[in-house]
């Protein structure tokens, strides 16, 4: 059996993990993420008891309790590379005996609900509704360094929306990668469902133009006229689809749930989103501590 390196698995000198700082007894099998480090007190005030509460950087984490379910609540910090990290760092405080640094041979699957906020780029797609990722579409590129990247994505919608926006060579190959199918069945009365692309950037890879031009002006327009089996690409974030492509790998069950707080199509935005949120917490916290 494999044992990983010092220089692979980083643990610090008090037991803990290298950037969440978090023992694996502190760790939860239901874990939601949020990428605010001050959204993790709107979750945790939800809690009925609390067991810890870690922080370095960013990375942000309370365990406790609610309805009687332990739960843990993270933030990653805003982008890919963070959801690279968290991920990685969670499935090890499960998957990893830290004295031995190798695989522990009985698994734990985790639960990794990420709720966030997005902008729609459907019409009908209203600021205050919750979309659930069904299926997030990964711009980054982060799950083509992973072997087995191929047998966890839809390589079908993939080739056909690369044929659809006449994908630019320059940017990393898309990915396309479902939610946990229980998860989505589970949250289907609370939410709608959406194609979710996760964005490398909050600016030009949403299309966005401030001062520097988009290198296609129109691939927006292009995104949102593409449809596959019925289905049409909804919103835009920065995280689900490194989430959900490293929990399929891993074994893990994933999904992102994003609040929309801006209409991309009608040009607008509420930026007093907190009651959004709050009910998108509130309503995520009652439907986890049911989960079987």
């Amino acid at each position: 059996m494999r044992t990983i390196p010092a220089s692979e698995l980083i643990i610090n000198d008090d037991g803990s993990i290298f950037h969440l700082h978090l023992h694996p007894g502190q760790l939860a099998d239901t874990v939601i993420l949020v990428g605010d480090p001050g959204r993790v007190a709107l979750v945790a005030e939800y809690f009925d008891s609390r067991e810890c509460e870690v922080s370095n950087r960013e990375f942000r984490t309370v365990t406790g309790s609610y309805r009687g379910k332990r739960m843990t609540v993270l933030s990653t910090g805003i982008g890919i590379g963070n959801i690279d990290i968290s991920v990685t760092e969670l499935d090890a405080l499960a998957n990893v005996d830290f004295a031995t640094r190798q695989e522990k041979a009985q698994k734990r699957q985790l639960t990794l609900v990420r709720l966030g906020t997005s902008g729609a780029i459907q019409p009908d797609i209203k600021v205050g509704q919750f979309v659930f990722a069904r299926t997030s579409v990964g711009f980054d590129g982060l799950l083509n360094y992973y072997k087995g990247r191929n047998e966890v994505c839809d390589l079908e919608i993939e080739k056909a929306f690369m044929e659809h926006v006449g994908w630019n060579e320059l940017l990393p190959k898309p990915y396309f990668i479902d939610a946990d199918k229980t998860l989505f069945e589970h949250f289907s009365d609370v939410t709608r469902e959406g194609i979710t692309i996760a964005a490398p950037g909050f600016y030009a890879p949403q299309g966005r133009w401030v001062r520097l031009e988009p290198h296609d002006a129109r691939l927006n327009e292009k995104i949102e006229s593409f449809g596959y089996e019925g289905r049409r690409i909804t919103n835009f974030e920065m995280e689900g689809s490194a989430l959900a492509g490293l929990a399929a790998l891993m074994g893990h069950r994933a999904a992102t749930i994003c609040t929309i707080i801006a209409q991309r199509i009608a040009q607008n935005v509420d930026t007093d989103y907190k009651p959004f949120v709050r009910k998108m917490i509130s309503t995520a916290l009652d439907k986890l501590a049911v989960l079987k």
